[in-house]
């Protein structure tokens, strides 16, 4: 139970990772991403500690949600790009479709991100998460020029494409018109004048 908020009679109990981020979130929006225990989410939702650890193994993994599948996503969207696609062309195409959400979800993801690109403690462990994400767009160039994954292209492309999205990210949050995926596709077009020839 939150300290303070008296007892919602009759509400079911959360029991689902959909459910639990969005009482999560709206925590987080009501009193801070630092200021929300994981037992002030599990007495939102109506269960234990042991049963929110069930779903997710930190406040943090709440906030990122299925990263893990998700990733499994963007290695097959560039698994399935037909191997006579230009590297830049099926990248572009790639990162904006794993980034493209459906009007519902879009409100949701963006409070995620604020929170993701905002909140020290959340920055600090993107880094496990980014490394992930740049590890498979490393490993795809690498494929495709037939090189180690450990060679300077593929960790440049990687490194590249990673600062791109996390900057369409910024400005899409703080300029909040322009569409996503629409802001993903000019980061990387941009990039492509750099990349290109490479």
């Amino acid at each position: 139970m939150i300290a303070g908020t008296p007892a919602r009679s009759g509400r079911p109990r959360a029991t689902s990772r959909a459910d639990l981020e969005r009482l999560g979130f709206e925590l987080f929006a009501r009193q801070g991403f630092d200021a929300t225990t994981v037992d002030d989410i599990a007495g939102a939702a109506g269960i234990g500690r042991r049963t929110f650890f069930r779903y997710f193994s930190s406040k943090n993994d709440l906030v990122w949600g299925d990263f893990a599948q998700q990733l499994t996503g963007l290695r097959d969207l560039l698994n399935a790009t037909d191997p006579s696609t230009p590297i830049m062309d099926a990248l572009r195409h790639a990162v904006v479709e794993f980034n493209r959400y459906d009007d519902v979800s879009v409100p949701w993801h963006r409070q995620r991100m604020e929170l993701i690109l905002t909140v020290p403690t959340l920055q600090a462990d993107a880094t496990l998460r980014y490394a992930a994400w740049r590890a498979i767009v490393t490993e795809y160039v690498a494929l495709r020029k037939g090189l180690s994954p450990s060679d300077m292209v593929p960790r440049m492309f990687g490194y590249a494409f990673l600062a791109a999205a996390i900057a369409a990210y910024e400005h899409w949050l703080a300029e909040g018109e322009t569409e996503l995926g629409d802001l993903l596709d000019a980061a990387i077009r941009q990039l492509e004048r750099g990349l290109g020839e490479a």
